[in-house]
């Protein structure tokens, strides 16, 4: 048996774990690269394995990161079934064909405003082939061991990411492999705690903050100080928002705001249609979160939903105070640029940042105190008040997994690193090597382990 490391190597994004037995041949996540160019560009080279020699895809969750390949991957020849749960299944049917559609945006608008050296500029993929990708899908449960070959039996878990989020256990033989996808938090005001997996000789194991504890914030002051003064100025408070898990949270507590009377009721728009369609998806998974149904309900019908690029544009012309959330969470492409053109030059506004931003983009740049973005091949001055919120995370620091490990009935002999920055999984190897004693590597791109 054999595991090489495609993505997420010395890198936050681009998770692609290439597993080979005796047999088969499966992928293990199937994202795109995202952040920096020399990452970027990637995407674009030949996939460093056989696409038609692989027998199947098994999702942790639909995240682009961990699924927006999956589309190239099918139409470089792909033919095996691409397993996940049912509410990836169903966010990867909001995501995909969205992520198609920029592509091929950008790629207008490139050839349009001459500002790629490509001519003409050419979409990494399309709606289209996102949409073909689709068929290929196959939804599975939780909990449940699913032996799809003779030497490979695979269990979904409960990660508690995103909706739909799994850790894999991987039974090959005698060997259990377990990885972590992205692990959610403990406590979490919506989704629930990760399961602790009960066996593993083999973790592969993520390390987006493991450089870092979330620090204590009262999430509710700081959203309620930035959106109170930024309307006490007249001006509107822009929130860039992961579409699915990050834009749901923020409803939650914006609603919880509310109904406390400790922020004024001014227009709340969601312009984001991934996000209205992932936010609709949490109604029919009440056993993955803790709100009840109820709360679940009121908290969807929050915003106003914007669905057209028509209305989207309209909002740009409206000057009253209002709270928009819209994607992407980075900045790094979708309807958040036309409102971040828009606000972001006009000092009455705030720009929000509510998620982790990975080392490029041009969310990261703001907070590294950035002023001039370059946004659809144009410089704009961002004079607008910037807010950093750290809370929101949905994924966990070093600590919470240092927690998690400690739960295990048996710890695995060996930890390979992933999905993080260096610095960051370089820390947590420290951690782990230090307060557990379990042997840890941080694999590079490419590297390969025989198991």
């Amino acid at each position: 048996m054999r595991l090489t490391f495609l993505g997420a190597a010395t890198t936050v994004t681009g998770s692609k774990y290439h597993l080979v037995t005796d047999k088969h041949q499966v992928l293990i996540d199937c994202g795109l690269f995202q952040g920096l160019k020399e990452w970027r560009l990637k995407n674009w080279d030949p996939l460093p394995i056989n696409p038609k020699m692989l027998d199947a895809v098994f999702l942790t969750h639909a995240h682009i990161d961990h699924s927006g390949y999956l589309p190239l991957l099918v139409k470089q020849g792909f033919k095996g079934k691409i397993y996940c749960t049912q509410a990836s299944y169903e966010l990867c049917q909001i995501l995909l064909p969205d992520s198609g559609f920029l592509h091929e945006e950008d790629a207008k608008r490139a050839n349009k405003y001459h500002y790629s050296k490509h001519h003409p500029a050419l979409p990494l993929y399309t709606e289209e082939d996102a949409l073909f990708c689709l068929r290929n899908f196959e939804p599975i449960d939780f909990d449940t061991p699913y032996s799809f070959f003779p030497d490979i039996e695979v269990t979904w878990r409960k990660a508690g990411h995103i909706l739909g989020a799994a850790f894999l256990e991987c039974r090959l033989g005698d060997k259990e492999l377990i990885f972590s996808g992205d692990l959610g938090r403990p406590h979490d005001p919506i989704m629930r705690a990760p399961e602790i997996p009960q066996k593993g000789d083999v973790l592969i194991l993520e390390s987006t903050y493991g450089n870092r504890q979330h620090p204590y914030e009262d999430t509710f002051s700081i959203i309620a100080n930035a959106i109170n003064s930024t309307i006490k100025k007249g001006g509107s408070v822009l929130i860039p928002a992961f579409a699915v898990g990050r834009t749901q949270s923020l409803l939650y507590y914006i609603d919880s705001l509310i109904k406390s009377k400790r922020i004024p009721r001014v227009p709340i728009y969601l312009d984001s249609p991934m996000a209205i369609d992932a936010t609709k998806i949490m109604q029919g998974h009440l056993d993955e979160h803790r709100l009840n149904k109820i709360d679940c309900k009121r908290i969807c019908q929050l915003a106003q939903y914007l669905q057209s690029p028509e209305e989207s544009k309209a909002l740009d012309a409206d000057n009253s105070p209002k709270i928009i959330i819209s994607a992407s969470g980075m900045l790094s492409g979708g309807r958040v640029l036309h409102h971040l053109k828009c606000l972001g030059p006009h000092a009455q506004n705030t720009i929000l940042m509510t998620g982790f931003q990975a080392a490029g983009t041009r969310g990261a740049r703001l907070l590294n105190g950035e002023r001039y973005l370059k946004i659809h091949g144009e410089i704009h001055q961002m004079n607008a008040n910037i807010v950093s919120l750290t809370s929101t995370s949905a994924h966990a620091d070093y600590q919470e997994i240092l927690d998690w490990l400690r739960q295990f009935p048996k710890k695995p002999k060996q930890i390979y690193i992933t999905h993080g920055e260096p610095d960051a999984s370089l820390a947590l190897k420290q951690h782990i090597e230090k307060k557990l004693f379990i042997d840890c590597h941080i694999p590079h791109y490419l590297e390969s382990f025989k198991l």
